[in-house]
């Protein structure tokens, strides 16, 4: 995303900070549209701009998105990853130190939706996404209700009638 809101502070003098959310959303539904970038890679940026940034989550945020924000963890491992592996992801990425009560009823939900396939191991159990299409569409529908609440609070704050 940090190169995307490059792209755009070139083209329109703008800045990562005063991007709109809603010309941002338009910009990333475009390139996917257009096929000029695949969900995955939009979300590997995502979690670069996150690591590279000084921008902190509040943990209930973190909380309040954890099933969307597991499913794209797990999706971006891959081949599998274990529910140690994703706390860890969670606090590294997000500075969240989620207790295994948090986490691992999460992930069992999502295996009781359809949306995580689990393997057994010896001593852990091994996550991957099921259905990739339906993951990166609860995603999606995830960000537009994030980023719909964010452009209502943008409006307030500059001052817009509604």
């Amino acid at each position: 995303m940090k190169e995307r809101w490059r792209e755009v502070s070139d083209r329109d003098g703008a800045s990562p900070a005063n991007v709109s959310i809603e010309r941002l959303l338009r910009e990333l539904d475009g390139d996917a549209a257009e096929g000029g970038l695949d969900a995955d890679r939009l979300l590997e940026r995502a979690l670069a701009d996150v690591t590279d940034s000084a921008f902190a989550f509040d943990e209930g945020v973190v909380k309040h998105s954890l099933d969307e924000l597991l499913l794209v963890l797990v999706a971006l491992h891959g081949d599998g990853t274990h529910g140690k592996q994703l706390m860890d992801d969670l606090e590294r990425l997000f500075d969240a130190r989620l207790s295994p009560g948090t986490v691992y009823p999460r992930l069992h939900d999502l295996e009781a939706e359809g949306a995580v396939d689990v393997r057994e191991m010896v001593r852990t159990k091994e996550y991957t996404v099921d259905d990739a299409d339906a993951a990166r569409e609860r995603v999606r529908d995830a960000m537009h209700q994030h980023l719909a609440v964010g452009r209502f609070l943008q409006a307030a704050l500059d001052g817009e009638s509604f």
